[in-house]
């Protein structure tokens, strides 16, 4: 089931910081100026169901387990557009709006590259 999909639109000119330790801060297109330099900007708007643990995220062909979701995380996704992928292999997540994922090298992002998230396949 794809719960999440989203184009990157704009990527900001401090996003590398970020990705040198492990870490994708993506908004919404409606983030504000100040929150810009250092987020993926996306045109994503539905979260068609609430992320999980075993659930999986794409970035364009390269697939990452989601090992765990912070308490405020879907809420932020939900009305911001605003997601934190930790690439760190952590089933604990260190702030309420993480998102942690497998410790995988982080795919390179640029305009065009698309993020979707998919449930986990689950036992009937």
């Amino acid at each position: 089931m794809l719960k999440y999909t989203a184009t990157v639109t704009a990527i900001g000119p401090l996003t590398g910081e970020f990705v040198e330790a492990g870490i994708l801060v993506l908004f919404g297109a409606s983030a504000p100026d100040e929150l810009r330099d250092f987020a993926i900007i996306h045109d994503g708007v539905a979260l068609v169901a609430p992320l999980a643990s075993g659930d999986v995220v794409w970035v364009d062909a390269q697939r990452f387990s989601v090992l765990a979701v912070g308490d405020v995380a879907n809420e932020n996704l939900k009305n911001l557009g605003h997601l934190v992928l930790k690439f760190n292999g952590e089933a604990t997540p260190e702030l309420p709006g993480d998102v942690c994922v497998e410790s995988l090298p982080l795919p390179p992002v640029s305009v065009g590259t698309v993020l979707r998230i998919e449930g986990a396949e689950r036992p009937a």
